[in-house]
């Protein structure tokens, strides 16, 4: 008998009266509010981390084959037809191609340089644009969640305060619950607050990366197109043939 009401105490006793839900279920309808707005910034920037980690890999992907399938094309309508279809260097290549196109087609006099300059450079401003997508989610939320946890930690701040009142005096069991909840409600805005920032700086820096290799292929792409071929990247190009020494002069 003793055994069993000792084994049926033990788990009572063990139990956390102070643990989240029940500073949830204490604080009501404003802490499970606060919770709820919480946890669903935390899922969808880890959706936005993710997802953009991918469709970053593709570009990156997508940048090594340029040297080796690419630029070994004959021309730049067979390169653009060796790439991805929804390569983003082939939207680089496809936009290139029409704006030479065009060019014959204004009435205006307008350098091709100027023309080909620009169209290239709209385009690549678009493809950087589109890798920059979410990125301002995750902005906000690493500026704004400390704040939304630091409401809740306010209201059982208040609520702690208000129990004192009621009772008259600031005991140990009646702030505790109240207490509790507004700790945890800091410590949930900052554990949502600190990977959103983490994953911002870290996709940036990647994209800045990309940034880098697509303004350096729209600069190969644009000195292709305005030299009719003639012009391709140094790392492409013929080896110089190495001068063939003159023999000496037999002596008399």
């Amino acid at each position: 008998m003793f055994i069993q009401l000792s084994a049926a105490a033990a788990p009572a006793a063990s139990a956390n009266p102070y643990g989240l839900m029940e500073a949830l279920e204490q604080g009501g309808v404003i802490a499970w509010t606060v919770f709820l707005i919480l946890c669903g910034m935390s899922v969808f920037s880890f959706f936005i981390l993710f997802s953009k980690l991918i469709e970053q890999q593709k570009v990156i992907n997508q940048a090594k084959k340029i040297r080796t399938v690419f630029w070994r094309a004959p021309s730049l309508k067979e390169g653009s037809a060796k790439l991805e279809k929804n390569s983003a260097y082939k939207q680089l290549v496809d936009d290139g191609i029409l704006a030479q196109e065009q060019h014959g087609k204004l009435t205006d006099p307008v350098e091709a340089h100027d023309w080909m300059h620009a169209s290239l450079a709209r385009s690549e401003a678009a493809i950087n644009s589109k890798l920059g997508g979410g990125l301002a989610f995750l902005a906000t939320v690493g500026a704004t969640a400390p704040f939304i946890g630091l409401f809740g930690t306010v209201i059982g701040i208040y609520r702690a305060l208000i129990k004192i009142g009621a009772s008259g005096q600031a005991s140990i069991d009646a702030v505790a619950g109240p207490v509790g909840e507004a700790l945890i409600m800091t410590a949930l805005g900052l554990a949502v607050a600190v990977p959103a920032v983490l994953a911002y700086n870290w996709l940036q820096r990647r994209n800045k990366s990309i940034a880098e290799d697509l303004s350096g292929f729209n600069n190969d792409l644009l000195g292709y197109m305005v030299s009719g071929g003639a012009v391709r990247p140094a790392a492409l190009a013929a080896p110089a043939a190495a001068p063939v020494a003159k023999p000496a002069a037999a002596k008399a």
